[in-house]
């Protein structure tokens, strides 16, 4: 039989799902922001098993999207841990002063944003360059939790106190041998920069670790500065200077080959760096000027189809008007006047067939016959 679940406080389980940090989560669970399967739990100390569901109110997410986190070129003198005797903490330097002009952020400083400010990972009291300051619990886990596997980058200047110059076999020994109280380090990355100067790449932050690495090799450490965490780099930052970090840069990300002013995207849909931003000395075809557009032509619309004539259709007959029948002659017309009208009848009758007797004028016309006169 598997053994049954132990039971975790709800601020650890919130730590682990990566909500916020613990403090953060004990601060949520007083304010009532925190549900375990949709129930509100407002008591410290509460525990849930693994396979409850974890959620929190939208208040939560609203007030850790306001939360700041600065990035910072210390100087020497400054410390990133607890203050020493004589010695500030690196903190002190954020000031509406000491704010780059360059800023691209839309973020405005204001004092509140240096409550609950940390160091999210050791920066030596002898060390410059980046160090980051957040008051995002999440940020603070992903750069110094156990299981952070952020790249730290280091250009470390060094003088070798043994004749000639480091054996390839102590270079080699720098990037995995080595090993600090008794535990064997990860591997790391060590390279010549110049003849005097090595860059060390590690993915974890013990304390001096790269000034221990070098005595144990023979190489005294005479300047030491950081110039990235993950993606984001020390870039053009003043020294003695901070600057916001945008939502568009991300630590998890380490681009190859990237100007200073470059970013890195959030979104774990981003185009590989590679892909985004070119090395373009590695591709001299990405050089070339663009191709210019050809003109084209517009798009002309298509004549509108003319519509065909009908096929003619033969002419209808034209019927011949009746010849106009002519007018009556009245009895009351002069004699002359109706001569000539019996004259125009008798043209226009059609000829009488053979065998009928010939119709008389006057009864044609319903006239009485005119009388003769004896001579």
């Amino acid at each position: 039989m598997t053994a049954p679940a132990e039971s975790v406080r709800l601020s650890k389980r919130m730590s682990e799902l990566g909500l916020c940090s613990r403090r953060e989560a004990d601060e949520w669970i007083e304010r009532g922001w925190v549900r375990v399967d949709g129930k509100v739990v407002d008591v410290l100390g509460s525990k849930v098993l693994p396979h409850q569901k974890v959620t929190v109110e939208r208040q939560a997410a609203a007030e850790q999207s306001k939360r700041a986190t600065i990035l910072l070129n210390k100087l020497v003198g400054y410390v990133s841990g607890q203050a020493e005797d004589g010695h500030k903490h690196a903190i002190s330097l954020v000031t509406a002063e000491n704010h780059w002009k360059e800023d691209r952020a839309t973020m405005i400083f204001h004092p509140t944003q240096l409550r609950s400010l940390v160091a999210a990972g050791r920066l030596d009291i002898d060390s410059v360059g980046l160090l980051v300051l957040t008051q995002d619990g999440r940020i603070a886990k992903q750069l110094i939790g156990e299981e952070s596997t952020v790249e730290k980058e280091y250009l470390v200047r060094v003088e070798y106190n043994r004749p000639g110059r480091l054996p390839d076999s102590d270079l080699k020994l720098l990037n995995h041998g080595l090993s600090l109280d008794g535990k064997a380090l990860k591997p790391a990355k060590v390279r010549w920069q110049n003849d005097d100067q090595l860059s060390f790449t590690l993915r974890e932050g013990k304390k001096r670790q790269i000034r221990r690495m070098c005595e144990a090799v023979g190489l005294k450490v005479v300047g030491l500065k950081r110039v990235r965490i993950g993606g984001v780099k020390l870039g053009d930052l003043p020294a003695g200077q901070w600057r916001y970090m945008t939502p568009d840069e991300n630590f998890d990300a380490a681009p190859k080959g990237l100007p200073p002013t470059d970013r890195v995207r959030t979104s774990k849909s981003a185009p590989a760096p590679d892909r985004e931003w070119p090395d373009r000395e590695r591709h001299p075809a990405r050089n070339r000027a663009p191709t210019p557009l050809r003109k084209t032509a517009p798009k002309s619309t298509p004549p509108a189809p003319v519509p065909t004539a009908a096929p003619a259709q033969p002419p209808a007959p034209v019927e011949k008007p009746a010849p106009a029948r002519p007018r009556p002659v009245s009895n009351y017309a002069p004699a002359k006047a109706r001569s000539a009208a019996l004259r125009n009848m008798d043209a226009a009758k059609p000829p009488a067939t053979s065998g009928a007797a010939p119709a008389k004028p006057g009864r044609t016309l319903g006239l009485p016959a005119k009388r003769r006169t004896p001579g």
